[in-house]
């Protein structure tokens, strides 16, 4: 992140999500502010606190997408989460501190990661040894009658030198994939913890993960022997010495202060907690208690966990609702106030329907075409074809429920229904999708108000 500047986080994320652009520019900041707190003098540097933030918009104009592709780029620990699926301490289901647990774990999971990739060389190499044992075990002298050499030392001598000159010219064998066919016998870990499934209820996970590990200390693992292939046993045997090599105690530190200082969490759905307050009856009683919980985390508080106490203040968060029934005004004020920087994104238009198609990496027409190209078979859609498709997606958006950019996904499926179906009988062809193609297989949908609501 040193390297980034906003301007070039931005371009960044113009490479996979289209328009928005007040929406990444704010969140661009938010991650340069990111590495310039951890620059200022210490004492200043706890005082900062991130500027968390509200995306308000409809559904599919690239909310999650662009919190997603902000954490890949920063190689941050990033948490997805559903506000709905939180209740208020004293109902049943998953309490909102069980989000930052999660966080741990993926932080946890970086860290190891990383870790692997630093010590896969050593790993391998010690391996690779170990495999080499198991081809050549050192065999016992024969007892054998006869008189003592007059020079003991050099026979010996010549005896090591014939068993490394072996063991290297194995060594070859193995690098070079000559004995990828052989089988070997060898002695793998099996977990001895019995299989008891606890029944918990929703929001009890941590203690599942608690009897577990009180298990794996009161049965110790025990060893099984196995033939497989040269190949499979020496990933087995790196996996074991990188295990063996890693140190936890580091890992889990390390982790802690990545989630502390970088981690980012999305709330998604926050419309859906955020009831208008006449809305008393039925399940929305707990909508203000999950606001009244999240409260504490968001503003910066500490959170037990199994890998110890995380404190939240630096952590940052981005949430997210379409809201449509409520309003951002409908969250209770210190919510509102926890989230300074509200950023608007607008529902997308038939011009952003053709650039989705066509302009990002990852563009939706690429993807049917490299589909296809597993089967031998050549897609080719002309641009006017791709005009006409964004044209039907904004009709039957406006016509339908606007869900952005989701209802291209509906409108190729239907599209390609029939070449998806017959192309493993289509090798060798080439399909072009020309407007008219497009008209005939989908008019007749988008006209009947009733289909296109349950089709497309």
């Amino acid at each position: 992140m040193e390297t980034l500047t906003p301007r070039q986080i931005v371009a960044e994320l113009d490479k996979y999500i289209i328009g928005q652009h007040r929406a990444k520019k704010m969140v661009a900041i938010a991650l340069r502010n990111r590495w310039r707190r951890r620059q200022v003098p210490e004492e200043l540097r706890d005082e900062i606190a991130p500027k968390n933030i509200i995306m308000i918009g409809p559904t599919g104009v690239g909310k999650t997408e662009i919190a997603r592709r902000l954490a890949k780029l920063a190689q941050s620990p990033f948490l997805k989460v559903e506000a709905s699926k939180f209740t208020e301490v004293g109902y049943v289901g998953r309490d909102v501190e069980s989000m930052i647990r999660d966080l741990v774990e993926i932080g946890i999971g970086m860290v190891r990661e990383d870790e692997y990739e630093t010590l896969r060389p050593k790993a391998e190499e010690l391996a690779e040894e170990r495999l080499l044992d198991i081809l050549l075990p050192v065999r016992a002298p024969r007892r054998v009658r006869r008189p003592m050499p007059a020079t003991p030392q050099a026979d010996s001598g010549d005896d090591m030198e014939v068993a490394q000159r072996t063991r290297e010219k194995f060594k070859k064998m193995l690098r070079s994939g000559r004995l990828a066919d052989r089988e070997v016998e060898i002695e793998t870990q099996i977990s001895a913890i019995p299989v008891v499934e606890v029944f918990s209820p929703a929001g009890m996970e941590e203690m599942d993960i608690n009897l577990k590990d009180m298990f794996s200390n009161i049965f110790p693992g025990k060893t099984k022997r196995r033939k497989v292939k040269v190949p499979e046993a020496l990933q087995i045997l790196v996996q074991e010495e990188l295990s063996r090599l890693i140190d936890t105690d580091k890992v889990t530190k390390t982790a802690r202060e990545r989630v502390e200082q970088t981690g980012i969490v999305f709330i998604d759905e926050l419309d859906k907690i955020a009831g208008s307050r006449s809305m008393i009856s039925g399940p929305d009683v707990s909508r203000e208690g999950v606001q009244r919980d999240l409260l504490p985390i968001i503003e910066g508080s500490t959170v037990n966990t199994k890998h110890g106490v995380i404190r939240t203040d630096h952590i940052l968060f981005i949430a997210a609702g379409a809201f449509h029934v409520s309003k951002p005004s409908d969250l209770i004020p210190e919510i509102q106030g926890r989230f300074p920087l509200r950023a608007e994104l607008s529902a997308l238009t038939r011009d952003d329907f053709v650039r989705i198609l066509t302009e990002p990496k990852n563009a939706l027409v690429t993807q049917y075409e490299e589909l296809m190209k597993t089967e031998g078979v050549t897609l080719e859609l002309e641009q006017g074809a791709i005009l006409e498709i964004a044209a039907l997606a904004e009709e039957v958006n406006e016509r339908a429920e606007n869900i952005g950019a989701r209802r291209l996904h509906t409108i190729m499926e239907k599209l390609l229904e029939e070449i998806s179906f017959e192309a493993p009988d289509m090798r060798g062809v080439t399909v072009r999708i020309t407007p008219q193609m497009v008209r005939e297989r989908l008019q007749d949908i988008v006209k009947s108000e009733d289909l296109s609501r349950y089709i497309l």
